[in-house]
């Protein structure tokens, strides 16, 4: 009898159980028995009164002193399902659920890859086993809580920054160019030079109107954006002068000495650096722009390559754009980087939108009448889905040569809307060369209009 005893306690399988444990803040965590020794200390005395169903501790220390468990990027944590996905694991304890985690949707990502490696968890102090139903459930319920706190602490963080907003004090966030932060005090201090060029870039946008010369001068002269260093001694450089930069610095109200929070504005606590006078001129000049045609029309204008045109030289978009002269309306396309940063920037800088829009097409228009060009045509757009199931299967080379080269002939007759169709359904990009623009054809596209061809053909073959 003693004999059997002895081999069933034998033939028990071992539960191999970590421990993880965490804190907070680091603070007396170099004390003889820490909160971390603590919360392994009940670990372990639970596992002991689970000894005779096999459970035992593993020596590995999972121990994350100073992390929150907002997120799970904690290095004790990250090395728990490291040995969780290699095996070495078959139940975690933690003292109490947030310790593990307190949001609810890395705890519920945390308990599917428990389940997929048939790891179990236990809370030591609170009475529930995610083996058992009734345990996945209260866990669901006791994260839900610690959720809806977390929601509670932010929205009181919301209402704390409005306050202070409110008073005209500094938040926090990076330094305005212009402005430096007292950290001791918590308020910003007017940065003499940088303020002095604050004033001088209202002053010539007020003169100049344009955004894009500003930038284009400032970067001359050298200038940068604000470099800045954080809290924990990183440094952060200043970058060349944009527009965007130029615009967001024109809008910021804390050059007048106001604070902005949810579109209501306060006075504030800094000292202003531009004149109110100066600020008027220059959101008159802003408000003049917004209002202008050229807002609204370059949405509306047509622009046949919009998204699918790209600079080879630098590798920037090439957007669409117009202007008017003595009423007639010039379109072309605008490389970004030219934008940006003044068209000396980029030699590509501009083209001609009816002349790049034509070009695309003769090449499309050769692609339908060149059987070589076809069949080239087919076996790169088949490359580049070579590991996919596409259309492109139900096809052979000489259907779709036969499919392009009927659609050449009709070409001229196709309504514009259906032309431009065809080539926003084909050209997947176009980068465009000092001598030459390059097409790539979008696979997916060719095997949709071969598609839409073969079925024509097919109800015209039927009519007949």
């Amino acid at each position: 009898m003693k004999g059997r005893k002895e081999s069933q306690i034998a033939a028990v399988r071992p539960v191999r159980c970590a421990i993880y444990t965490r804190t907070s803040t680091e603070e007396r965590l170099d004390t003889e028995f820490s909160s971390l020794d603590a919360q392994r200390e009940s670990g372990e005395n639970y596992v002991a009164s689970r000894r005779s169903q096999g459970w035992e501790v593993l020596p590995a220390r999972y121990d994350d002193g100073g992390y929150s468990g907002a997120t799970l990027d904690r290095p004790a944590a990250q090395q728990l399902l490291s040995d969780i996905k290699l095996g070495r694991v078959d139940c975690v304890l933690s003292y109490k659920i947030d310790r593990l985690s307190r949001s609810l949707l890395d705890f519920l990502k945390l308990i599917e890859l428990f389940d997929q490696h048939e790891v179990s968890f236990v809370s030591v102090t609170q009475p529930f086993d995610t083996s058992l139903s009734m345990g996945r459930l209260m866990l669901n319920v006791l994260l839900s809580f610690a959720q809806f706190e977390r929601e509670i602490i932010g929205e009181r963080i919301r209402d704390k920054v409005a306050a202070t907003k409110k008073k005209g004090k500094y938040c926090g966030g990076p330094p305005v160019f212009g402005y430096d932060v007292d950290r001791e005090r918590k308020r910003l201090v007017v940065n003499p030079e940088e303020a002095a060029l604050v004033k001088r870039i209202f002053a010539d946008f007020v003169r100049t109107a344009s955004t894009t010369a500003l930038a284009r001068q400032l970067n001359e002269e050298g200038g940068t954006t604000k470099a800045w260093t954080t809290q924990k001694g990183i440094t952060r450089p200043g970058r060349a002068w944009n527009k965007g930069h130029i615009y967001r610095l024109l809008n910021n109200p804390l050059y007048v000495g106001e604070v902005a929070h949810l579109g209501q504005r306060y006075p504030g606590e800094h000292e202003p650096i531009v004149p109110r006078k100066l600020w008027d001129q220059a959101q008159a000049v802003l408000r003049e722009q917004h209002r202008a045609p050229g807002v609204s029309t370059r949405a509306k204008t047509k622009a046949l390559l919009r998204g699918i045109l790209r600079c080879a030289h630098c590798g920037s978009a090439m957007g669409p754009s117009f202007t008017k002269k003595r009423g007639k309306l010039y379109r072309y396309y605008l490389c970004v980087h030219a934008s940006k940063h003044g068209r000396d920037s980029c030699p590509t800088r501009c083209l001609s939108a009816g002349e790049i829009e034509q070009t695309v097409l003769e090449q499309l228009r050769a692609v339908f009448r060149t059987p070589e060009i076809v069949a080239q045509t087919y076996q790169e757009a088949r490359a580049q889905v070579k590991q996919e199931t596409t259309p492109g299967a139900a096809f052979s080379e000489r259907e779709v040569v036969g499919a392009l080269h009927s659609l050449e002939p009709v070409w001229e007759r196709l309504f514009p809307q259906e032309q431009e169709r065809i080539v926003r359904l084909l050209v997947k990009r176009v980068d465009v060369y000092p001598d030459r623009a390059e097409l790539q054809i979008r696979a997916e596209g060719l095997t949709s209009l071969v598609a839409e061809l073969s079925e024509s053909t097919a109800q015209e073959e039927q009519a007949a």
